[in-house]
């Protein structure tokens, strides 16, 4: 492949408030050539028709399509037949819109996990997946474990590694592995060779009182080198699309790692990780751009929201021109 597609990941713009076909047309305006749609507020998201309306429309207007959201893995026991079903679910509407992924999570973050050692909830991950094997590869297609706020890139790996990696890979995002204390890069060099798509998200990290900040910013304004992340997805990656992901409007976020109650949650660290991360926050510093900030999100002032929608679409239109003629992504454009 001579260059990755180029996609956009449609939460990005969530405060537009776009149903599903307005989305697939603003990718098409961008000369895009993937949607990804998640979080989908369409009122007709669970509808088969509309699910064939928009496989038709993507393929009209020259888009791959993926979506299909799973969820997440349950906090207790009681909770697990809700999520098969979610499962089950996911891969109809996967296969509805023309897609050969659904995405799916451990957990939003370390502190939601399960109760337990981590270890643990990393088999009931590896069970619950496999329980599902069948429908899955009937379908013809896979699950793609999103490495969020919960796990580190090398327990995501086992994760994929143990249900197995014919019907599971990697929904790899370069915005979380901040949260978890790493350095994106090493998030790639693990799960690309697993890697079912790439999300891009770019981050600020500096050294702050008593631990480390991070915070999301447009793509190629924060601390991470995204040449160095395409160049090593390119070594080790299969074909794969790539979407802007900018995630902003949220605040600084401050790891406390010099307090010993903080790191109680981060046990199963390892050293040399936490030595990577460091050295990426030493090259860090706070982001000196305009960014308006969401106070409550969901309960925005009509003058704030109006606000975030502008920002919203400047940083994804900011982060597409980056990816182009900086990271040489994408192909319809160059037509």
């Amino acid at each position: 492949m001579d260059h990755f597609p180029l996609g956009f990941n449609t939460y990005s713009v969530r405060a537009m408030r776009w149903q599903d076909l307005k989305l697939l047309e603003y990718g098409a305006s961008l000369k895009l050539d993937a949607v990804y749609l998640q979080d989908s507020i369409d009122p007709l998201n669970n509808d088969p028709a509309h699910w064939k309306a928009l496989k038709e429309s993507a393929a009209r207007l020259g888009l791959e399509l993926h979506g299909g959201d799973a969820g997440a893995l349950p906090r207790t026991p009681d909770g697990m037949a809700a999520t098969m079903q979610r499962l089950r679910d996911g891969i109809k509407h996967a296969v509805g819109i023309g897609s050969k992924l659904v995405r799916f999570r451990v957990a939003g973050d370390r502190a939601s996990l399960p109760p337990g050692p981590v270890e643990k909830t990393m088999e009931t991950m590896i069970r619950t997946l496999r329980s599902v094997r069948t429908e899955a590869m009937d379908a013809g297609v896979k699950f793609a474990i999103e490495n969020h706020k919960d796990l580190f890139c090398r327990q995501t790996r086992q994760v994929i590694d143990g249900a197995g990696k014919e019907f599971v890979g990697s929904y790899l995002d370069t915005g979380n592995p901040v949260f978890v204390m790493e350095d994106p890069l090493s998030t790639v060099e693990t799960l690309g060779p697993v890697a079912v798509m790439l999300h891009l998200r770019d981050s600020v990290v500096y050294e702050s009182h008593n631990g480390v900040a991070v915070q999301w910013v447009p793509l190629g304004e924060g601390v991470v080198d995204f040449k160095k992340i395409v160049a090593k997805a390119k070594e080790v990656s299969p074909p794969i699309a790539v979407y802007n992901k900018p995630i902003t409007g949220r605040p600084p976020l401050v790891l406390v790692i010099y307090d010993p109650e903080f790191m109680k949650n981060w046990t199963d660290m390892r050293a040399a990780d936490l030595a990577r991360f460091l050295a990426l926050a030493k090259q860090g510093r706070p982001y000196e751009g305009p960014m308006v900030i969401e106070d409550v999100p969901g309960k925005i002032a009509e003058p704030l929201a109006a606000a975030l929608q502008y920002q919203q679409r400047e940083h994804m239109e900011r982060g597409v021109e980056y990816a182009r003629k900086v990271l040489d992504l994408g192909v319809k454009w160059r037509a």
